[in-house]
């Protein structure tokens, strides 16, 4: 059985900072491309970023410079650390796993990031 967890969420100030983590199990971790994605109320789910099974990365415009996307392949997890958090990065953020060949896809439940004063 697949599963892919997040934690970290949280309130934050704007300024700030958080990191989320995403554990996975059931996929051959090697295989996916691993991404982070969000969505806000109102608004469709948007790729934030993502790494390859070779490590490369790719971000969203709207969060380069300030969100670092890694993983560790011997713990099967998947990490995005956030630096200076905007109020427009509020939004829930979903853990995906998308299988390089096959394009299967698995998501996260997701976890709450709100950044306010």
């Amino acid at each position: 059985q697949v599963q892919l967890v997040e934690s970290g969420g949280g309130l934050v100030q704007p300024g700030g900072s958080l990191r989320l983590s995403c554990a996975t199990s059931g996929i051959s971790f090697s295989l996916y491309v691993m991404g982070w994605y969000r969505q806000a109320p109102g608004k469709q789910r948007e790729l934030v970023a993502l790494i390859t099974s070779g490590g490369g990365t790719h971000y969203a415009d709207s969060v380069k410079g300030r969100f670092t996307i890694s993983k560790d392949n011997a713990k099967n997890t998947v990490s995005l650390q956030m630096n200076s958090l905007e109020p427009e990065d509020t939004a829930v953020y979903y853990c995906n796993a998308r299988h390089r060949i096959t394009s299967n896809n698995y998501w996260g439940q997701g976890t709450q990031v709100t950044v306010s004063s």
